[in-house]
């Protein structure tokens, strides 16, 4: 049986998905453990179909852990199944500019793309959330954390 090719970067369709605000999980490996360590993000934006850009707070252990390993996976569920983005993390920037809170560029190169649904099924709804502070406030810090990202 012939060895299926994985696809190296995301397709049209993901880069599309990375543009609006989603709930994505994001597994390290932890930098005192060496075990698996996922959390929830979701300021991320594609850059092109290789690159993908997040923010979390300078002092997450994201932060070290990719410090230590630069490996992670992205999970997302949405565009009716489930897709987990290997790749490299960088930390483009411990500090983005034009931000009010301390918060790291990373970027990933994307390695490989899988799409990691279980076989038979569909995703019939995307998860949702929201924000549970001041609107207004979360709108504002959402453009500048994005426009820094994009930077």
């Amino acid at each position: 049986m012939a060895k299926q090719e994985i696809p190296t970067e995301l397709t049209p369709e993901l880069v599309e998905f990375f543009q609006g605000e989603k709930l994505v999980n994001i597994a390290t490996v932890d930098a005192e453990t060496g075990a698996p360590n996922v959390n929830a993000i979701s300021w991320v934006k594609s850059v092109d179909e290789k690159r993908i850009r997040f923010s979390v707070t300078n002092n997450s252990r994201i932060v070290d852990n990719i410090k230590a390993n630069p490996g992670v996976v992205l999970n997302i569920i949405g565009l009716e199944t489930v897709y987990s983005i290997q790749g490299k993390a960088e930390i483009l920037e411990d500090t983005m500019e034009g931000v009010n809170l301390k918060l790291a560029k990373i970027e990933i190169t994307v390695e490989s793309v899988f799409e990691s649904m279980f076989w038979g099924a569909k995703i019939t709804q995307e998860p949702e959330y929201e924000k549970t502070y001041n609107l207004e406030k979360a709108k504002e810090l959402d453009n500048s954390v994005y426009a820094a990202l994009m930077k």
